[in-house]
């Protein structure tokens, strides 16, 4: 916990009480109301927890207004340029960027775990052909608990250690078979020659008729998906592991309920909105229309992957991204995609236009994602497992820190009752 300097003095009918107010590394400062209700007998609201501190951490740190995102501390644009993901995983779970020998050791564990338990193709196929793909990953990973008993005990460091490993390693699998079944193809096991991007891909779209090579572009562009979605603080998906974990769940069953949440489309579901905005947009001449529309305060229509929630500014995660989807553009071409092509007009047309560089609606990340996982040949109903996939580390992580948090209990949030107060039952007869 933050050193306590301050203190803040709350009055409620004349009555004062002091509440001590926690300094942290970076950030605003945070009054620590634990023991409001005890000495005030109040509650305090906020839905949405946007104005609450849940819990302590030294993972993820972002400057909304700054555009700053910081994993232990790194820009994420140092990282996904300088960096891969499996060091960035490593940095997350561990605190510190990794010694060769250390990253080299890593790197063999998660690739020598890739496969899972063969028995659990058989669970792939009870779901119908046409599932979701989230449905699958939310199903499977969940059932990961009935294969892998000896990792499933959260009071044993070695046994929580084994469940991170086999989640990383093992997720890119998962999503692919998903991916695979949804499509009526068969399986394709993981390589252990390949890098954990381009061993994704080539489980993705290999076919057991013919040979397919990775294009190194495509596995950089990938590995920087995972990179730039590896964790993003205490979103609600984050939080939903988070209060999972806090009941004593098991890893698996908490990593499912984070990809529960992030199925959710004001989540997860992002850079699938953004693509069917631009299916909607049709064609690059069609653009100054939508344009009008999104400046017409009476029109519903807004512009999907432009702005964010969080940062007021730019999202930092964008400009490498960007970088990438150019790469892949260049790599695969646009001309006889329009899709593709609108949203290179698009993401013009917004840039040269006043109107969203003052309100700071810049394209962000879930714009340049989509537009690369479409070039690359997903369906959008694969966006969302590949974020879950990219997002399972920064799960992991947070995990196993609340587990060592001596100052953690089971979550119980409170609520404002608006409903009827006690009243006594009328029998059926006299209603």
């Amino acid at each position: 916990m933050a050193e306590t300097t301050k203190t803040a003095t709350l009055t409620i009918d004349g009555q004062s009480f002091e509440l001590p107010i926690h300094s942290p590394t970076a950030g605003p400062d945070v009054l620590d109301i634990r023991k409001l209700y005890a000495q005030a007998g109040v509650f305090t609201y906020d839905p949405g927890f946007t104005s609450t501190a849940s819990c302590d951490s030294t993972i993820t740190f972002i400057d909304g207004g700054k555009g700053e995102l910081l994993h232990r501390g790194y820009p994420i644009d140092q990282l996904a340029e300088k960096s891969h993901y499996l060091e960035v995983c490593y940095l997350m779970l561990y605190g510190e960027l990794p010694t060769a020998t250390e990253l080299e050791k890593f790197e063999s564990t998660i690739t020598n775990h890739t496969m899972i338990h063969e028995q659990m193709h058989n669970f792939f196929r009870g779901f119908r052909r046409d599932a979701h793909p989230m449905a699958t990953m939310v199903g499977v990973v969940g059932a990961m608990s009935a294969f892998y008993h000896d990792s499933t005990d959260i009071a044993d460091p070695i046994q929580r250690e084994i469940a991170s490993h086999r989640l990383i390693a093992k997720m890119p699998t998962i999503a692919a078979m998903a991916y695979k079944y949804s499509v009526g193809q068969p399986f394709v096991y993981p390589r252990n020659d390949l890098d954990y991007a381009a061993n994704f891909i080539h489980m993705c779209f290999a076919v057991p008729a013919e040979e397919y090579v990775v294009d190194p572009i495509m596995a950089r562009a990938m590995d920087r998906i995972f990179t730039l979605h590896a964790d993003h603080e205490q979103n609600a998906s984050t939080s939903t592991v988070r209060l999972a974990s806090s009941s004593g769940a098991n890893p698996f069953a908490c990593i499912a309920a984070g990809i529960a949440c992030l199925w959710g489309p004001s989540h997860g579901g992002a850079n699938q909105a953004c693509l069917e905005m631009l299916k909607e947009i049709g064609s690059p001449e069609n653009i100054p229309e939508y344009i009008a529309r999104a400046k017409d305060k009476d029109d519903p229509f807004r512009l999907m992957g432009f702005g964010h929630r969080v940062y007021k500014n730019f999202d930092p995660r964008a400009t490498v991204m960007k970088q990438s989807a150019d790469e892949v553009l260049d790599l695969l071409g646009v001309e006889n995609n329009p899709i593709l092509a609108t949203a290179k007009a698009l993401e013009a047309a917004a840039l040269a236009d006043p109107y969203f560089a003052d309100k700071k609606l810049f394209p962000n990340v879930d714009f340049y994602s989509g537009i690369i996982l479409e070039a690359m040949g997903f369906p959008t109903s694969m966006f969302t497992p590949i974020f879950a996939l990219s997002r399972t580390v920064g799960w992991i992580s947070q995990w196993k820190e609340q587990l060592s948090d001596p100052a953690h209990k089971i979550g119980r949030p409170r609520q404002l009752y608006l409903g009827e107060t006690e009243r006594d039952y009328t029998d059926i007869e006299t209603r």
